[in-house]
């Protein structure tokens, strides 16, 4: 009988596989997303762990993220608000494949207080992984702050997810910096002039100015010389900082935030909540994410 399982995290965009055995991550392996692999995740998911079917099929798979949904390999339920590990864990969605037993985690839905419907697919297993890793989450009310393209905000209250509220500022700002005028495509990886065009918006955000704000972005490289690289930073500050702002007018409070996820990405957000005068400590997604889906290094 096989000695190894397959834990993965599947979002729209990448697919990320380990393989552990003995309670160690013995392999990793990456392959397309879902938004690539669509109707054929099957055997994409098959491809990317050819090398190691060599060795024999797995004992079992479990995944988390959007293979679980509608347009995924299997369609996952949704948890419903509030939800703890245990309902979230009995909500996965099982089936055999290849006569390989295979669950996938559930997402969490919730309904906001002002009646907007919201759902997660993926951060919910980060969430409650880094509960499992650092236990003072799990006791107390939290806010946890997942950045990505779709950022979550979510309150936690001992252990379980009362209510979140995802913001999708990454996708806004790719398609301003792909498919707009603001910023141009030229830029030449500039970090210094990027870090300088961040601060710079969120200076403009601190001022409540996004919608005026944003063209600046445009207008400073033709009239004040500015870089490319600095207007693609001064985007992000824009964004973010606004967000911020407006998440702490409207939805929650507080002055200290748990971020997870990717470490650069994170480090931009604690940069602007720090600049909003709130507090932050980083943790990493994928060790997050693993611990969710049960794994424990031995």
């Amino acid at each position: 009988m096989s000695s190894y399982a397959v834990l993965g995290d599947w979002g729209t965009s990448n697919l990320r596989l380990f393989r552990v055995q003995h309670g160690r991550i013995t392999a990793q392996a990456e392959g397309p997303g879902i938004g690539e692999a669509g109707r054929q995740a099957e055997p994409a998911f098959a491809g990317a762990i050819a090398p190691w079917l060599e060795d024999g099929m797995p004992a079992e798979i479990r995944l988390c993220g959007m293979a679980g949904a509608r347009d995924g390999w299997v369609e996952a339920p949704y948890a419903p608000c509030p939800a703890d590990a245990a309902a979230w864990r009995a909500t996965a969605a099982s089936f055999d494949w290849r006569g390989v037993p295979v669950s996938i985690m559930a997402g969490v839905a919730c309904d906001s207080a002002d009646g907007v419907p919201d759902v997660m697919r993926g951060e919910e297993t980060q969430i409650f992984g880094a509960c499992a890793l650092h236990p003072d989450l799990a006791q107390g009310r939290h806010l946890i702050v997942l950045p990505g393209t779709h950022n979550k905000w979510t309150l936690v209250e001992d252990g379980r997810v009362l209510a979140f509220r995802t913001v999708p500022t990454g996708e806004l700002f790719a398609l301003l910096r792909d498919r707009s005028t603001l910023a141009p495509r030229d830029a030449a990886g500039d970090a210094e002039q990027e870090e300088a065009g961040f601060a710079d918006g969120l200076a403009r955000a601190g001022e409540g100015r996004l919608l005026t704000g944003l063209f600046a972005a445009r207008s400073m490289r033709l009239r004040a010389n500015k870089s490319a690289d600095w207007a693609s930073g001064y985007l992000s500050g824009l964004l973010i900082g606004c967000e911020i702002a407006e998440i702490r007018a409207t939805l929650f409070h507080g002055d200290n935030v748990t971020l997870i996820g990717d470490p650069r990405l994170s480090a931009r957000y604690a940069q602007a909540l720090e600049a909003q005068g709130v507090r932050s400590r980083l943790l990493d997604g994928e060790a997050c994410a693993l611990a969710g889906l049960g794994f424990t290094e031995n």
